[in-house]
């Protein structure tokens, strides 16, 4: 597919007030008094996250057709769109239902409250986590992120910032600037998120490794949840958590939210996942997780390879190094926890071109996947051949109008994902070869050079 297709992309037709606008995010907490919500004019719709005892509930659009919701308008709003995910939560924990959200808070005593008595027992013996920090020259946005971390509601951790290729010295400076001899900083020369990946890995001391994108901002709870997510079992390989967005300012950011965000369908349930379900770890649709939000065990991942340095942003695939690990894990027998509360938030693209240049990476990423993956395990041939008929209705779902409406929007979009999978295979072979090439001409060099001892 031509770039030129994609930087030609034309601004969506906005459909009156009720089009792609900007909507302004907040968090409610449930066991806190509801606010009144003013429309401030610029925003004329809000994107809630509703918490309850700090759980993420689920998330729902407000319209704010008024200057002002009072919060007992506010609260029947939140239940009418979240009434039967907030009763499943009282259900579980064996508690009368409420009847629903009033200006007041909702009554419910912490000690009895299931989801909290889990992390207390998930941190009485925490496990050691290395945060790895991948970073390409974009210092501005690392800094929020390494200052937001240092709010985590978690003791036993570290932060590995590994700087990709830098062409300055900025990044080193930023960590060095903390004063914290839990921040390290650590250099990979050669280009690629794969590589500066495994260069953190190797670089890790924690039992368990996450990874953040430095574009985002883990919530206070982040570091907790994983270790929730791990206390599920020792089987427990990999926990994976929700990516939300950071801002949803322009077009393209909500755009991108309506057509499912990161971790399209995963809502708000925790599920567990393993080669025998409850879908096939070769079939990863609804996606098990995304790389911005992913923590393994140490040794879960020296197992299955690490990373695959063909795959990956900077390399011709442009992605899915995240997808193909977590598949190996499953693969390998060990589990996956998708952990709700593991939420980070995202700052995505402002503009469609930056849009149309990430779906692009997400279909070519996707066909390299499976040619990756048929490379590193054979066999799997044979499921992926009986898979065909479901991932052929499934992409030409995703391609109809009446399941992508938003997508008529910015037709090029659709073509774009057609392109984008047939160019995938070659996408990845040459990935491999470039990294031959790169192998042996390190070889070479580190021989030295004719006439002079190697």
């Amino acid at each position: 597919m031509t770039r030129s297709l994609l930087l030609s992309i034309p601004k969506p037709r906005t459909q009156g007030a009720e089009g792609l606008c900007a909507m302004k995010i907040m968090e409610v907490e449930l066991c806190q008094p509801l606010p009144a919500v003013s429309f401030d004019g610029q925003y004329r719709r809000l994107w809630v996250l509703v918490r309850l005892h700090s759980e993420p509930i689920g998330t729902c659009t407000v319209d704010l057709r008024s200057r002002e919701l009072s919060p007992e308008h506010f609260g029947k709003i939140l239940w009418r769109e979240l009434g039967d995910d907030i009763a499943d939560r009282f259900t579980a924990a064996g508690l009368p239902m409420p009847g629903g959200l009033s200006d007041g808070a909702l009554s419910v005593n912490p000690e009895s409250w299931p989801f909290l008595q889990a992390r207390s027992r998930a941190l009485e013996a925490p496990p050691d986590i290395s945060i790895v920090i991948c970073t390409y020259n974009r210092p501005d946005q690392l800094q929020a992120c390494l200052q937001q971390l240092r709010r985590q509601q978690y003791s036993a951790f570290e932060v590995i910032v590994v700087d990709n290729c830098p062409k300055t010295d900025v990044v080193r400076q930023h960590v060095a600037a903390l004063r914290d001899p839990r921040y390290r900083y650590v250099v990979e020369p050669r280009v690629g998120l794969s590589r500066a990946r495994n260069r953190g890995v190797s670089a890790a001391a924690g039992d368990v490794v996450a990874f953040l994108d430095d574009d985002e901002e883990p919530d206070v709870f982040w570091l907790a949840a994983l270790a929730s997510g791990f206390a599920r079992g020792s089987d427990v390989g990999c926990v994976t958590g929700p990516i939300l967005p950071a801002c949803l300012d322009t077009e393209a950011q909500v755009l991108f939210q309506e057509l499912g965000g990161h971790v399209k369908d995963r809502r708000f349930k925790p599920a567990v996942f393993c080669r025998s379900g409850p879908q096939s770890p070769l079939y990863p649709r609804p996606p098990f997780g995304a790389g911005g939000n992913m923590a393994f065990r140490r040794d879960t991942l020296l197992r299955i390879g690490r990373f695959d340095t063909a795959l990956g942003a900077g390399t011709p695939a442009l992605g899915a190094e995240d997808t193909l690990a977590l598949t190996l894990v499953m693969l390998a027998g060990q589990k996956i926890a998708y952990e709700p509360a593991a939420f980070v938030r995202h700052h995505d693209y402002r503009s469609l071109t930056g849009l149309a240049r990430q779906l692009r990476g997400y279909t070519v990423s996707l066909t390299a996947y499976y040619v990756a993956l048929v490379c590193r395990r054979p066999w799997v041939l044979v499921t992926l051949v009986r898979l065909l008929p479901d991932a052929i209705r499934f992409l030409r779902a995703a391609r109809s109008p009446a399941n992508s409406p938003l997508l008529s929007l910015v037709p090029e979009l659709s073509s774009a994902r057609t392109r984008g999978l047939l160019a995938g295979p070659a996408a990845y072979l040459r990935g491999r070869v470039r990294n031959v090439s790169s192998t042996a001409q390190q070889a070479w060099s580190s021989r030295g050079r004719p006439g002079q001892p190697g």
